[in-house]
């Protein structure tokens, strides 16, 4: 069997989980402070004077609805930071806050392996990986099918001073267009995939990760080469394992040589340190 691994991501400057149990999670963003419902944090909380600037509130559907309650005034959205890239926050109706904290140790890993290399970021999101990965000197390719994300990733850019940087910002379906990167012959030094468990592309598109996940991370294959350095997959919020995605990326990339590691990846709270799971992982390297 392999082993799995745990990576962690611990508090800093602008974020940290305060506390967590009974369900929900405490945590600060900057000068706001929030709670979420968290379903794995079964045990109690180590506070009971928790006072946070808005609460979100689930809905009953299984879409992932809600609302947040605020106790207090809280901007439109404000600027947080990591390492030397800044952008915003807010609280979206999805419940997160525009990026998630949680892969700070994955950026990390990749920052130390994309230096001066092409990187794509599939399902990119608001950029905040995009720019840290640029930052440390890569070139990237930020794909997402959500145009409003694409164009705040754009905004953080330019909050970072980092318009200059060379990164093609995209509107696509991410099957789509690394498909359409396979037949023009690109190849890419990383690959950063971080998919939904359900999506639609920009003109209807629809994503379904059991279905969709294993051709994709076969034209993601096509696409690397022995001279590439990393893909760092991660999948949140799905009845799925570890050990399943782990073995994906060994039969994908196997051919490649190199290392693949899985496992879980959490973040640790503040009030006792102990640590709230997130999300699974896979990732393969060459180094």
């Amino acid at each position: 069997m392999s082993d799995l691994a745990t990576i962690v991501a611990e508090p800093w400057a602008d974020w940290g989980l305060i506390d967590c149990g009974g369900g929900r999670k405490l945590e600060r963003y900057g000068d706001i402070t929030v709670v979420r419902p968290e379903p794995q944090a079964m045990w109690a909380p180590a506070r009971d004077d928790w006072n946070p600037h808005a609460t979100f509130v689930p809905g009953s559907d299984e879409e992932g609805g809600g609302r947040w309650v605020r106790h207090r005034a809280v901007p439109w959205q404000w600027e947080l930071a990591r390492d030397g890239v800044k952008f915003h926050a807010s609280l979206t109706p999805f419940r997160h806050l525009g990026f998630f904290p949680d892969m700070a140790p994955q950026w990390d890993w990749m920052r130390e392996r994309s230096a001066d290399g092409d990187a794509l970021n599939l399902f990119g999101y608001t950029g905040v990986g995009s720019l840290l990965l640029s930052e440390a000197g890569a070139r990237l390719v930020h794909v997402d099918a959500s145009k409003k994300s694409v164009e705040q990733a754009k905004d953080n850019a330019s909050l970072s001073g980092l318009d200059d940087k060379p990164i093609r910002w995209i509107v696509d379906d991410a099957s789509k267009f690394a498909a359409r990167e396979v037949r023009r012959g690109r190849r890419y030094d990383g690959i950063l995939l971080d998919p939904p468990k359900f999506g639609r592309g920009p003109t209807g598109e629809v994503w379904r990760l059991e279905e969709n996940l294993a051709p994709l991370l076969a034209d993601c294959r096509r696409l690397l080469d022995a001279d590439s350095c990393f893909l760092v997959l991660t999948v949140y919020a799905v009845r799925m394992s570890a050990l399943a995605i782990g073995e994906l990326l060994k039969q994908t990339l196997g051919d490649l040589g190199g290392t693949v590691e899985m496992g879980e990846m959490a973040v640790r709270e503040e009030a006792r340190g102990l640590l709230l799971p997130t999300a699974i992982f896979a990732r393969w390297s060459t180094s």
